[in-house]
This record gives C-alpha cells, sequence and structure tokens, in this order.
C-alpha cells in the first residue's frame, strides 16, 4: 500500500515516539519523504539516523510556539520544494494543566494547519491529517478539558475540510482509542491517571495508528477520508 505515498513530502510533529514515531517509521518503509518535529531533537537524531533519512530532516519544534511550527513547515518546502502531507499529531493528557493541554492539542493543531496551508493552496493539492481521540467523541470524569481540545480538533477540521474544498485538498481526522504510547504517562492526577492506565492495558500497538494513516494517505486522489476512529477490539470506553 505504497500508492499516493511514495515520495510524498510528509511533516509529522510529535514525531519522537507513540503515534509520531509509528508514523514516521510506516511513512519511511513506504517511500515518503519525511521532515520530523518533536522538543526532544536526541531523540529525533537517533530515529532519523535508524531510518537513514539524513541529518537535515529533524527540526526541534515545539507545537505551542507558532514561529517553531512554521519554521519546520518551510524547512520541509525548502528541503523538498512542496509539502504534500502535515500529521498534526503531537498531543499531551496532563489533566491540570488546563493552558498547557489547550496549548499543545488545540494550538498546536491550528498552527500546523497555517502553516502548511499556504503552500497547499499554491499548490492545489495537499493532505492535513489531524489527530484527535475517542475522547473527542465521549467524555469520561476527570477528562473534560483534554475532550474538549479534542473535539475541537475534530470541529476545526470539518470546518477545514469545508473551507478548502476549491484548492484540491483533503482532510483527515484520526482518533484513536487506546494506543500503546507515552500519552497517559502526561496525567499529573494520580486517580486519572490510574484509570485512564486501566484502560490502557488492552493498549494495540502504535503500529495500527501508522496502518490508518497510510490507509488515508493512499487512498485515489478524488477520494477523501474524512474521518477515522478506531479502538482496541476489548475497549468497550
Amino acid at each position: 500500500m505504497t500508492d499516493g505515498i511514495k515520495d510524498k513530502v510528509v511533516v509529522i510533529t510529535g514525531a519522537s515516539s507513540g503515534l509520531g514515531e509509528a508514523a514516521a517509521r510506516r511513512l519511511a518503509r513506504d517511500g515518503a519523504k519525511l521532515v520530523l518535529g518533536a522538543r526532544r531533537l536526541d531523540r529525533l537524531k537517533a530515529i532519523a539516523d535508524e531510518l537513514d533519512l539524513g541529518a537535515d530532516v529533524v527540526v526541534e519544534t515545539d507545537v505551542t510556539q507558532v514561529d517553531q511550527v512554521k519554521h519546520l513547515v518551510d524547512h520541509a518546502v525548502r528541503l523538498h520544494g512542496r509539502i504534500d502531507v502535515i500529521i498534526n499529531n503531537a498531543g499531551l493528557m496532563p489533566h491540570e494543566d488546563w493552558d498547557r493541554t489547550i496549548d499543545v492539542n488545540l494550538k498546536g493543531v491550528l498552527y500546523g494547519i497555517a502553516a502548511a496551508l499556504p503552500y497547499m493552496k499554491e499548490q492545489k493539492s495537499g493532505h492535513i491529517i489531524n489527530v484527535s481521540s475517542v475522547a473527542g467523541h465521549k467524555v469520561n470524569p476527570g477528562g473534560a478539558v483534554y475532550a474538549a481540545t479534542k473535539h475541537g480538533v475534530r470541529v476545526i477540521s470539518e470546518g477545514l475540510r469545508q473551507e478548502v474544498k476549491p484548492y484540491n485538498i483533503r482532510t483527515t481526522i484520526i482518533s484513536p482509542g487506546a494506543v500503546a504510547t507515552e500519552l497517559p504517562d502526561s496525567i499529573t492526577e494520580p486517580d486519572v491517571a490510574e484509570r485512564v492506565r486501566k484502560v490502557y492495558e488492552m493498549a494495540v500497538p502504535a503500529d495500527s495508528f501508522a496502518s490508518m494513516v497510510a490507509f488515508a494517505m493512499s487512498q485515489p486522489e478524488d477520494v477523501d477520508v474524512n474521518e477515522i476512529l478506531f479502538r482496541p477490539t476489548k475497549q468497550e470506553y
């Protein structure tokens, strides 16, 4: 399933671990040209080295800083002459720190869209993949702010979908359930953390997310997969 993937220029935020790293590994295998952003530059460099991507494809990026996200996308365009896909993946779940949850999960996605959209409009092509969550569909006690940010990602993505039709740009929301990543480790409230960790005992590998990304990207250009919601088979929530 490399149709629609090989030689595409793909920018991934939050690429140093979890969903972003899994997507990078899958897309590298399928022949994409990757540019990876995250705060942990040492981890990004190690992934790039392992995948033989070259030292110039990694950019230290804090998605709460609009200039850093723009720099990441601009770097991809300088490197490859275009940007075909951006995966706005960076996210966290610190229930006590509302400001940072909103800054990363919501503003970070907006900054990624704002950085990539002018290039894609000019190209009259592109694909914006935003990562939501099952929490963007359902809320549970203790997770209201996190769920609000992930629901917000869906709202923003649907508005974007309608607005970019004249420019031949595709949009996809991917909403994972329990997937094995570092996300639960970002929870700061012990009782909430314990509840979430119990859900994550059934977590599926991050490769499952990468498969969803590959599926959305590999569709024919006239097919726009707008939303994917997936869970472990055993997950009730």
